[in-house]
This record gives C-alpha cells, structure tokens and sequence, in this order.
C-alpha cells in the first residue's frame, strides 16, 4: 500500500491492542460475500450493517465526551477565586434572607453596599490584604501630590515677586522725574533683579509669565486630584470599616456553630 501510494496500513492486531474504540466485523466468508454483492442480504452482512451503525454512533459518543472534557477544561482555567466583593455579597444577602434588622438599619443599607461593592469590584480587590493596600495607595497618592505642590507653589511665590519687581522697574525707569518713594521702588527693584540675573542684561519677563501660566494650570490640576481624592479616601476609610465590620459580625455569628459541631 505504501509502495503503491495509499495512506491505509494493514495492522495484524486487534482493535482492542491497538487502543481503539471501535467494535470490529466479522469475517464475511466467501458464499456471504457473493451472496451480498448480488443483494442478496445475509445475516453476517446484516451484522457487519448493525455493527457499522454502533460504531457511527460511538464516534460520535466519542466526539460529544471530547468537546465536553475540553470545555470542562476550559471552565476550570478560567475560573477565578471568589473576590471580597462576593464574599460580602454573600453574607449580605444572607442576612437579607434571613432578616436580621441591624444590616438593613446601619451602615448596611442597600445605597452603602452598593457602593461598597462596586469599590471592591472595580478595583479587582480579592481580599482583606488587598483592600489594605488599596487603601494605603490612595494615601500614597496623596501625600505625592501633596510633594509635587510644594515646590509648584514655592516657584510660583518667587515668579510672582520676579514679575512684581520688573513690572516697578520698567514703570519707574522711563518716568522723570521720580517722586521719593518711586525712587526708592525703582532702586530696590534694580537691586533684586541684579541679583536673580546672574550677570545677564535682558529681563526674561515673557519667559516667567510663561512659567507661570504653565504653573497656574499645574497647580490647578493638582489641587482638583488632590480635592476629588480626598473624598475618595474618605469614602474608602468608611468601606474599609463597613467591610472590617461586616466580617467581624459574621466571625461572631460563626463561633456558636463552631462551638457545637466540636461539641459533637
């Protein structure tokens, strides 16, 4: 069959031996096989056509338990661990279930958990440790804007006096002749200048107007993050101890029955 180009292969053993899932015929003989090629139907061959349709339907058995193993397979890779979010989804709502009056009445109320839970689930937060962090970012965050600030408003304080002084001085150098106190202005702002100029003679005031706008809208930028997460933390604090509180609660809930299953 090779020499002659065909794919099929003869294989002494049988089916069983080589591992495949498939009744085999019987042998038809030689009066059998003369007898169905003239249509005439035989009881071997109407074995073979019984066994043939069993094998069909094996295959295609086989088939259904391989695409069900492999979307098994599937399912199990995909599922994830239960997050925080259905864990306290779960214990809220068997209090619900059960009607317990306090967490319907308290902090647990449908608006709070709501908001409870879709913190924990935008966040992807998995469990207690999870939310600590989160919650301990959030002051990062914080405290890193409060860093970028500072040094934003200290130059901003310093343009703002650069400018204040260049304004008075070109104010009061082409006026003549100067009152004692625009004397006094104009000399203390040539001194201040003098001495932030490093040696240069032209006056960068477009330069720092520049800056300063440029600072202005920083600032501003991150006055409103800092502001917006301010409210974020305080609404994360106030989670972060429902949760605490939530959990606590049901380990309480939880002793009793402990206690009588050991008990037992």
């Amino acid at each position: 069959m090779e020499q002659n180009g065909h794919a099929e292969r003869v294989d002494h053993r049988s089916y069983e031996r080589q591992g495949i899932d498939q009744i085999p015929t019987v042998h038809l003989g030689v009066a059998a096989s003369a007898m169905e090629k003239r249509g005439i139907r035989t009881e071997r061959g109407d074995l073979n056509r019984e066994i043939e349709v069993t094998n069909q339907k094996l295959r295609q058995l086989k088939a259904r338990i391989s695409k069900l193993q492999n979307w098994l397979k599937e399912e199990a890779e995909n599922t994830e661990p239960p997050t925080l979010a259905d864990y306290i989804q779960g214990i809220l709502s068997r209090k619900v279930q059960t009607g317990k009056p306090g967490y319907s009445q308290s902090l647990y109320n449908l608006k709070d958990a709501a908001k409870m839970l879709n913190f924990l689930q935008t966040n992807n937060i998995m469990d207690m440790t999870g939310l600590d962090e989160k919650f301990k970012s959030m002051i990062g965050e914080q405290l890193d804007i409060q860093g970028k600030l500072k040094p934003v408003e200290r130059r901003l304080g310093t343009l703002k006096k650069h400018l204040e002084q260049a304004d008075i001085y070109f104010k009061c150098k082409g006026k003549k002749p100067l009152t004692e106190a625009e004397q006094i202005l104009f000399t203390t702002a040539k001194d201040y200048l003098k001495g932030i100029m490093n040696g240069k003679t032209t006056i960068p005031t477009k330069t720092w107007k520049e800056e300063y706008t440029k600072l202005t809208a920083e600032r501003k930028t991150l006055n409103q993050r800092y502001l917006a997460l301010k409210e974020e933390v305080k609404e994360a604090e106030k989670i972060r101890k429902s949760v605490y509180s939530i959990l606590r609660q049901e380990q309480r809930e939880q002793q009793p029955h402990r206690k009588q299953d050991m008990e037992r």
